[in-house]
């Protein structure tokens, strides 16, 4: 025994790695949770299936044809 610590009390070996583990995950998540847009997560959910149509259109992932026969299809 060393001043009264054994090999691995306290915070040595390997709580000393679950502590710095823990310190970082801690850091990572308050970091996410300041730099995360207020309501992202509410935005994504609230979309409306044209404003998903629209979106898709605009970045040329379905063509005019396609938008306005599910266009169509939505309005009716």
């Amino acid at each position: 025994m060393m001043d009264g610590y054994s090999m691995g009390g306290g915070f040595g070996g390997v709580g000393m790695i679950f502590w710095w583990i823990l310190l970082v995950l801690v850091i990572a998540a308050v970091f996410k949770w300041f730099i995360a847009p207020e309501g992202a997560s509410k935005r994504t959910q609230s979309k409306t299936a044209l404003e998903i149509l629209d979106e898709r259109y605009a970045r040329g992932e379905i063509d005019d044809e396609e938008y306005q026969r599910r266009k169509r299809e939505l309005s009716s």
